[in-house]
């Protein structure tokens, strides 16, 4: 399993996310960068996800959607903030509605992910910052604890 913590701090609104990947950074990367790849690994293997724009550069934008057991979908994007290619980036990370416009009834958050050498492997670490409490608490009550281990547990079988 590769999330080795997840974290959560209510008074500095953040959810900190930490995993280790038996793979170059290079390797972890071209997961992120490659909307196929991606959308093997977002979302829980319960709610698969299909990539329909993908931009990772700054100024760029992803959007997807996840579609659940019963075809329910769950639509999300990401505003690419900052690149530092292989090492970083950061996006606004937010959910959606169909025309991938976004909800602002739910919680948008910002995410630097950052990937470090570790031995011949991988370190990753995934700080998401929230505008309140009630953003954090929304989406650990929906469940994102449970779904990230979920998704992240596909790095593994992807780079196999």
């Amino acid at each position: 399993m590769p999330v080795t913590d997840i974290s959560h701090d209510l008074d500095s609104l953040t959810l900190t996310i930490t995993a280790r990947f038996a793979a170059p950074v290079e390797r972890i990367w071209q997961i992120y960068a490659d909307p196929r790849q991606l959308e093997r690994v977002w979302g829980p293997k319960e709610y698969p996800a299909t990539v329909v724009d993908h931009s990772l550069t700054p100024g760029g934008l992803v959007t997807y959607y996840m579609t659940g057991p019963e075809g329910d979908r769950h639509h999300g994007y990401w505003k690419v903030l900052a690149v530092d290619e292989p090492h970083s980036f950061t996006y606004e990370d937010g959910f959606a509605h169909e025309d991938f416009t976004p909800n602002t009834d739910l919680p948008i958050s910002t995410c630097v992910a950052t990937l470090t050498a570790d031995g011949d492997g991988t370190l990753a670490r995934y700080v998401t910052t929230y505008a309140d409490r009630e953003g954090l608490q929304t989406v650990l009550e929906m469940g994102v604890e449970e779904g990230t281990r979920s998704a992240m547990s596909q790095i593994d079988e992807l780079i196999a």
